[in-house]
């Protein structure tokens, strides 16, 4: 990776953060559990309370001068997003509860209405069960088949094999941008240069690149790219979907409701377009402004310098754990995030993810909504470490001494 000028002032960044000054069994705390939820700054945490202070209202339709304002403010926050991914159009811009609510709301509209009885529906062996259980109760429903692209011991797809898996009967791709287990970067514009060749639609889950990528959802030509705010320094229950307008449009209305309709008589209801129709009842007002306020924030300290700063930590991190006996790390691919899941000979991972919390070190252990991949690796669980903008190599250092010291107490 290229050297980046002006490169992040963490010092001056970690003040944003005032977790990262608590004390946590005597010892300051190490936050490396950025793949599970990012910390929110201060920016985030003021305009969300500033909203909830002086500004609390519902939005859409009200006549009043709060209402309005708050309306402002929250399709403000879409218009944000809308920027920060490349899109097209606001009205390529869903609100959800998270990725995982967005998965579904394309498997229960997009899915149901295409995938029929002896359809495949094809998935990568890295994902998330957030993008394999929604599409398996699709295939029950409906009769169809789930097919899925292997990966190398390196956790790299097998690429090669994915013409032969495109088949007439393929409905959808769905693939991880970046893996949480393994931290692998996947090529997912090429993936979907490949599926489209064949008339295959391909929805990406974004929830860990957007934290660490520039992403541009035009340039990728995703059909579907979905994320979670709390992985992008912003709050929980607030997701995104982002859909090509023609996809938005021809879908069906998932959950009813207020707020998502043009009209309702005892005969006939009728829709609001995209991105209405998908967003029934009251919104997360305070989220959608405090994802936008996250945004605002991320934007202001350059990807490219978080981006530089993250792979750098990565590097480190990555030296200083290979270098302990018994210490297996899985996920070795060329492209990779922040993300180091490791296995530890003689230590079960949740064990060891105790004796880190200890020692003030906040990290994963547990299989990450990732069983698949645990059993291509043949393992039960790993412990996972993930850094981001805030962290510091002294960091990697607290976390390298704890891991050693905990294989002490088990020698």
């Amino acid at each position: 990776m290229s050297t980046v000028l002006n490169p992040l002032d963490v010092a001056a960044v970690r003040k944003d953060f005032p977790l990262l000054s608590r004390i946590l069994h005597g010892r300051p705390v190490t936050y490396l559990d950025s793949a599970v939820s990012g910390q929110m700054p201060l920016a985030v945490i003021e305009r969300m309370a500033k909203y909830e202070r002086e500004e609390h209202t519902n939005v859409h339709r009200g006549v009043s001068t709060l209402s309005q304002e708050a309306t402002d403010f929250y399709e403000a926050a879409r218009e944000k997003v809308r920027r920060f991914i490349g899109a097209g159009s606001i009205k390529e811009i869903v609100w959800t509860r998270g990725t995982t609510e967005a998965i579904n709301l394309v498997a229960q509209t997009f899915g149901r209405k295409v995938v029929q009885a002896g359809d495949e529906i094809l998935l990568s062996a890295m994902e998330h069960h957030a993008n394999i259980v929604p599409w398996q109760m699709l295939a029950e429903e409906k009769g169809a088949t789930l097919k899925v692209i292997p990966m190398t011991d390196a956790g790299e797809l097998i690429l090669d094999s994915l013409d032969d898996l495109l088949t007439p009967r393929t409905k959808l791709v769905g693939v991880v941008h970046v893996s949480n287990v393994l931290g692998t970067v996947n090529p997912v514009k090429e993936i979907i240069a490949r599926a489209h060749a064949k008339g295959v639609p391909v929805l990406v889950d974004g929830a860990q690149a957007v934290p660490h990528l520039q992403v541009d959802v035009a340039d990728l030509d995703a059909d579907f790219y979905v994320f979670s705010g709390h992985k992008l320094s912003g709050p929980t229950g607030i997701g995104v979907l982002y859909g090509k307008l023609a996809h938005l449009e021809a879908m069906p209305p998932w959950h009813g409701g207020g707020n998502m309709i043009r009209s309702v008589s005892w005969e006939k209801t009728t829709y609001m377009a995209a991105p209405g129709k998908f967003e029934a009842g009251t919104p997360p007002i305070a989220a959608a402004i405090g994802l936008g306020a996250a945004i605002d924030y991320l934007s202001g300290l350059g990807l490219d310098r978080i981006a530089a700063h993250e792979h750098e930590l990565l590097v480190y991190a990555t030296e200083q754990l290979s270098a302990i006996p018994g210490l297996r790390i899985l996920g070795t691919a060329k492209q990779k995030a922040s993300v180091i899941s490791f296995v530890v000979e003689g230590i079960h991972p949740h064990d060891m993810g105790s004796l880190l919390d200890g020692e003030g070190v906040v990290v994963r252990a547990g299989h990450h909504c990732a069983q698949p991949v645990m059993t291509r690796f043949n393992v039960p669980a790993t412990t996972r470490a993930s850094f981001a903008y805030f962290n510091t190599r002294e960091e990697v250092d607290v976390l390298v001494t704890a891991v050693r010291k905990a294989i002490e107490l088990f020698s």
